[in-house]
């Protein structure tokens, strides 16, 4: 059995992590409140342009805009939103897994030729930097006040890549925020824009000034926005995680300090028995 001091230092050590972690968590849920309220406000405007953008590339082709440009061509580019801090959970790691799944499956079917993984976040590039895999671009993670600015770098590269050839399509994989204990690894087609389907399709537009024009303006502006509202969900998915991961970390640690403390007093009574049992020994002894 352990010694006395040896739990009374465990039982200490327990305690400084526990008051750790529910600070964390504390932390964890004022910045999500935050990071909640940010995507709830941008979902309809993301939503609402995607289903315009959709509407009118329903009415235009490749000759209106090369982003409508749908090839044959077999090289993709994934471009993965990950966090740069850890300690929640399984938010990256399920996130890289579903990416890699992704492109091993596609390339196992024989739909995709190559694959290149573009990278948002540190755990992230750890993740595909120790597993050797095409990253060709890394980028740091995205907080509240950077994330405008994240999007816009980003879209900047990835329209690039698709314009010049590089690619001939681009998704988003990104952790879609549900709950503060739900987040679900997603999959989304970002490039080539795709038209809408079935009535939406069926819609038509005046378009005034050129087609062209409005395009250039529509087109990039959706692929940036459609950016941004991924790395709002990763951020507010983040948060959830982490004030969940927090919150088992504080409840283990509760019950771990509950059976140290069990294990101390019953070695502190044994020490007292033995000692009792000793001290009449030795009185018994001195009798006779």
């Amino acid at each position: 059995m352990a010694s006395l001091k040896a739990v009374r230092n465990r039982i200490a050590s327990v305690k400084s992590t526990q008051k750790i972690t529910s600070a964390m968590k504390m932390v964890a849920a004022a910045k999500l409140r935050r990071s909640q309220d940010a995507i709830i406000a941008a979902r309809p405007y993301a939503k609402t342009l995607a289903d315009i953008t959709a509407q009118l590339a329903a009415g235009a082709g490749v000759e209106d805009h090369r982003l409508l440009d749908r090839r044959n061509g077999r090289r993709i580019a994934l471009a993965v939103i990950t966090s740069d801090r850890g300690l929640c959970g399984g938010f990256n790691s399920n996130l890289c897994r579903t990416a890699q799944r992704h492109a091993e499956e596609e390339t196992k079917a024989g739909e995709i030729e190559e694959c290149r993984f573009e990278v948002v976040g540190k755990k992230g590039r750890d993740y595909f930097r120790r597993r050797k895999l095409n990253m060709t671009r890394d980028l740091p993670g995205a907080a509240g006040d950077t994330a405008v600015a994240r999007a816009k770098e980003l879209a900047a590269a990835l329209t690039e890549e698709f314009l010049n050839g590089t690619v001939d399509a681009v998704y988003l994989v990104y952790n879609q925020f549900r709950s503060v204990i739900s987040q679900k690894p997603t999959v989304e087609p970002l490039l080539p824009v795709a038209p809408a389907q079935g009535d939406a399709a069926a819609t038509e537009f005046l378009f005034e000034p050129a087609k062209g024009q409005i395009l250039d303006y529509v087109l990039p502006m959706y692929v940036e926005t459609q950016i941004h509202r991924a790395l709002l969900e990763s951020i507010a998915s983040e948060f959830g995680a982490r004030m969940t991961a927090m919150e088992n970390a504080t409840k283990n640690a509760t019950e771990m300090i509950g059976r140290l403390t069990l294990q101390y007093n019953r070695a502190r009574q044994a020490s007292i028995t033995k000692e009792l049992m000793e001290i009449v020994g030795g009185a018994e002894a001195l009798k006779g």
